[in-house]
């Protein structure tokens, strides 16, 4: 619902790490407490999308994607070039546990959860 991104987004502000490896790319655009605000503002968006219908709340999955794809990226790249050994394997982390979670739980549909989409015998209806 956006909290844990609002949360990694302010821990960026209130703790800055002293390391920052692999995200070089992306503290060649903006500084640390920057890309910290991206995370809390998309975390804001999700969390505020999180309580519309099913079928309206689709801004809030883009803007949840929004920060892990960029880290994903970036991660990924320092890792390609050399400078950060560890960051395809933070990549793979950030595109399949934040990015591809996202993305299929967007592809859920309304009624996913109705009895008739569980397997499970609606009465009156055989089963």
């Amino acid at each position: 619902m956006g909290l844990g991104k609002i949360c990694f987004g302010a821990s960026f502000i209130f703790e800055p790490p002293f390391i920052t490896q692999g995200l070089d790319m992306l503290l060649r655009w903006a500084p640390l407490h920057c890309w910290a605000w991206v995370w809390i503002l998309s975390g804001t968006a999700t969390f505020t999308c999180a309580w519309l219908k099913f079928g309206r709340d689709g801004w809030g999955f883009v803007a949840a994607s929004i920060p892990p794809t960029v880290w994903a990226f970036s991660y990924g790249w320092a890792g390609i070039i050399g400078d950060y050994g560890r960051g395809l394997w933070l990549f793979g982390w950030y595109i399949t546990s934040h990015c591809g979670v996202i993305w299929c739980a967007s592809r859920v549909p309304p009624d996913a959860g109705s009895p008739r989409n569980l397997g499970q015998a609606v009465e009156g209806r055989p089963g």
